[in-house]
Formats: C-alpha cells, sequence, structure tokens
C-alpha cells in the first residue's frame, strides 16, 4: 500500500468515499495465483563466468566498485523449469531470481496445486484471490497547469517553498557544493506517475525508462508509456517531485540532476501479498539496469480477506517475501530509502514490511519543527534494531501533484525520497564508499546518533556534516 493511503487523518474521508464508490465488475473474476518456492537453479543455461549475459555493465561496474561479486542469487530462474509451469490454463505473472520463485495465475485452484507437485517446488503459497467487484477506476485527469501560483513562489530562494526540508539536512550545502546528484540513477518503485512526462518542472530531469509490472502488456490507446494504470494516480509523481523538481523560487528536489527510473509495482486495485512479488520483480529490474539507489514509498502488514497480513513477530527482515529481497540489495551495491509507515495513530503503530529489512534507510517523519509526526510509524524491528533509521520533514512536504500543482501533502511516502535525494548527492560526493558505508554515514551523522530511539531513529540526519568526514 502507499503509506499516504492510511492516514489516520484522512480514513474519515476515505469512508465517506468509500461510501460512494461505484462498483463494477472485476475482469479478472475467479483467478487465483499462486507463488511456487523452486528448490534450485540447477537447470539454468546461465554461469556466474558470464554474468554480462544476465546483469547490465552499469550493474556490474557497480558492483565491482564496491568489491562485490556476483553469486547464485544472481541467476534467472531456470528456463526448463519456467517451461512446467506455462501450461494451458495457466500464466506466469511474476519471478524472483533471487528468491528463486515463480507465481502462476489461473482460474483452476485444482491446476494451481498440480503444479506445486511438480519435482522442483518445494512449497507453495496462495498470494491472489481476485475480487468479484472492484472500484470503478478513477478517469485520468490529464490537464496540467503549466504555470504556478504567484503566492506559490519565493523571490530570491531558487528553492522556494521545499527549502526548508532541503535545510533541516543540510542539502543546500551539498548542493552549493555542485553535488546535486549527477551520475546516480535512482529508481522509483511506486503505485502511479501521472503526466510524469507532460509537468515543465520535469523538463529537465533524466528519465531512463518507465516499467509497469502490475500490468506490463497493458494497451494504450495513446502513444503514452506504458498504460493507462501507470497514469491514473499520482503519488509517484509526488515522490518523484520530491527529488527531481526544478522549478527556481518554487521547488527544487534534493537530487535534480540525478537519471531516474520509473518502476511501477503498487496495486491500486486490491491489496494482496501478490504486491510483494512486483515489488521484488522491480527491485530487480533496478539491480539489473545498474540503478544505484531505490526510493519505496510503499509498505504492507494487512491484507484483504481472505488472505492473512502480518504479525509483529513477523517484522524481522527475512519473514516478507519483500523483506528477504529488500534485505539482499545492499549486498548487490543498492542503498534501499524505505518509508517507514503511517500507522503511528492506529492499532498497529508499527512499521510495516520491508521496512523492517536489514542493511537499508527506513525513514519516518517530522514537522517543520523536528517534531515526530504523530503519524509516523515506529520500531524496533521484531529482532531489536533501531527502526525508523533516520526522519526527515514528511508534515507537510512540498510537492508537485500530478496536475503540476504545488502542494503541500504528508506521510513518511514524503519524508523518505526527500532523504533519499540527499542520499544520491552524498553519493556522488563520496563514490569511493560502498552502499553499507554511505548508510552507516547517515545514521552517524543524524541529531540523535548518541542515543538512537524507535520514534527519530537517529534523527535527521545532516548531509553537509557527513560529507565533511571525508571531505
Amino acid at each position: 500500500m502507499k503509506w499516504k493511503r492510511i492516514l489516520t487523518v484522512v480514513l474519515l474521508m476515505g469512508a465517506v468515499a468509500c461510501a460512494w464508490a461505484v462498483k463494477v465488475k472485476n475482469p479478472a473474476r475467479g483467478t487465483y495465483v499462486y507463488r511456487y518456492y523452486l528448490t534450485d537453479k540447477a537447470a539454468t543455461t546461465y554461469t556466474l563466468d558470464k554474468p554480462q549475459r544476465f546483469l547490465s555493465k552499469k550493474s556490474l561496474d557497480r558492483r565491482q566498485r564496491q568489491g562485490l561479486s556476483v553469486d547464485s542469487t544472481d541467476l534467472p530462474v531456470a528456463r526448463q523449469y519456467l517451461k512446467r509451469f506455462a501450461v494451458k490454463g495457466a500464466t506466469i505473472v511474476a519471478t524472483s531470481r533471487w528468491l528463486n520463485t515463480v507465481s502462476v495465475r489461473a482460474a483452476d485452484t485444482l491446476l494451481l496445486q498440480q503444479l506445486a507437485q511438480l519435482p522442483m517446488v518445494k512449497a507453495a503459497r496462495c498470494v491472489f484471490v481476485a475480487p468479484d467487484s472492484i472500484d470503478k477506476p478513477e478517469d485520468i485527469r490529464w490537464n496540467v497547469h503549466e504555470t504556478f501560483n504567484r503566492w506559490d513562489s519565493v523571490p530570491n530562494d531558487p528553492y522556494g517553498m521545499a527549502a526548508q526540508q532541503i535545510e533541516m539536512l543540510g542539502g543546500t550545502r551539498l548542493h552549493e557544493a555542485g553535488f546535486t546528484g549527477r551520475g546516480i540513477t535512482i529508481a522509483i518503485l511506486d503505485g502511479g506517475f501521472q503526466n510524469y512526462h507532460r509537468i515543465p518542472a520535469f523538463n529537465a530531469t533524466h528519465i531512463l525508462g518507465v516499467r509497469d509490472f502490475v500490468n506490463p502488456g497493458e494497451a494504450s490507446d495513446a502513444p503514452i508509456p506504458p498504460g493507462p494504470s501507470f497514469h491514473r494516480h499520482d503519488h509517484g509523481t509526488k515522490v518523484l517531485s520530491a527529488m527531481a523538481a526544478r522549478a527556481p523560487e518554487v521547488i527544487i528536489g534534493t537530487a535534480p540532476d540525478a537519471s531516474y527510473w520509473l518502476l511501477r509495482s503498487e496495486d491500486n486495485v486490491t491489496e494482496q501479498p501478490l504486491e510483494e512479488d512486483y515489488w521484488v520483480m522491480a527491485a530487480e529490474f533496478a539491480d539489473s539496469v545498474g540503478v544505484d539507489v531505490i526510493n519505496s514509498s510503499l509498505g504492507y502488514y494487512a491484507y484483504d480477506a481472505p488472505l492473512a497480513g502480518y504479525r509483529l513477530r513477523d517484522l524481522d527482515g527475512q519473514t516478507a517475501h519483500c523483506s528477504q529481497a529488500a534485505s539482499m540489495l545492499a549486498s548487490k551495491g543498492i542503498i534501499l530509502c524505505n518509508s517507514a509507515g503511517n500507522s503511528g495513530m492506529g492499532k498497529w503503530k508499527k512499521i510495516g514490511v520491508p521496512a523492517d529489512a536489514r542493511d537499508i534507510l527506513t525513514v519516518g517523519a517530522v514537522d517543520g519543527e523536528g517534531q515526530v509526526a504523530p503519524f509516523s510509524s515506529v520500531g524496533p524491528s521484531q529482532d531489536g534494531r533501531v527502526k525508523p533509521d533516520v526522519v526527515a520533514r514528511g508534515s507537510n512536504t512540498t510537492l508537485i501533484s500530478g496536475r503540476g500543482t504545488l502542494v503541500h501533502d504528508m506521510g513518511t511516502s514524503f519524508s523518505t525520497p526527500v532523504t533519499c535525494g540527499m542520499v544520491a548527492c552524498l553519493w556522488q560526493a563520496l563514490p569511493q564508499l560502498t552502499a553499507l558505508d554511505i548508510m552507516e554515514l547517515v545514521r552517524q551523522n543524524g541529531d540523535q546518533h548518541d542515543a538512537p530511539n524507535n520514534i527519530f531513529g537517529y534523527g535527521l540526519p545532516n548531509f553537509w556534516q557527513a560529507y565533511l568526514q571525508f571531505k
């Protein structure tokens, strides 16, 4: 789920909206998805001595810089095994090379159960049950404002309304020193990027490509990549703006000169474990094309009936499917910045998954005074690690909507990209450091690094101070 959707302060509004929601038949009704955990990769045609067959040069160069080697988890799922699942009535919808899984959709549960008996399958789990009806999809709002309101600008301040959220992290001084994310590639995993290609503030943004892992084959009736679902929601557009926007005197993002991949892994129609498979597939794709940093303003803990969600004891970084993959990212040379969640005022209160993963930066939210935002989810992880790792301004964050307007929104969904962009700038400044080095440097330069807790983590990080340690 996009953490923004579960802010307690909008639950009442959501309940009213749901009362008026129009239900329509679900095109996928009557189908199920099973995730199959495979025993091995013995039948693979790929070898570790020729990694260029399945990883880009940029991905291999990133690992080499950090002294990391390619291992068996990097080998793709064996094609010979995949052929055994590609039977009549079944469709493969997701695979994971790191976790060696394949997820298959079918209307016949007997067929799915029979596939679980294949000799290369060690376990199987149902991860999707299609509901009979869904809320009618929202119309795509294509109109974009070409200019901002005059009251949105702050004359003579290039950062405009976004100045404080960057200054709180010591970011402006890092920018002034020439470190604006150039040479760093960031992947954004999210649920929709409405009008990203039409908003003037992104005209100078270096977008390397887009992918939709939820509806990869969705047709579009206009030459707009890749399909309607990619553009129906603007959560990802707002996240992108926190890092990439360039509208002087209105808003400047924290990494305006970085390069970006926009990856849709969030299904906005239902909330089911299959979304973790999409998340993992997107993360593995990001690795394969050479991404350095991933921003994920997504998190999960509760799923639609009849599928069960997580328990607090599962928050160990190793139980959830997406957390297992997230915990591997640093070993591939990638930094993951993931939102802590917005459950602080609800019954759950805790972080979700993959915010519980090991060796990542989990980001909570504070307000403009540096006080914790009451909705910001708390830690620790179930095995006692401090969570969140750090905090940034998420109440309110200055952003650009999918209509191209300046907005002020709240959530760890937005404190995370503010932080993520600064991570990219710091890594540009200190390219000799590894992913683990950078993350530890960020933690140790938090304003509560001497006494971290499970509300603020290590506190507000000062990225300029972190840079000066190695200058």
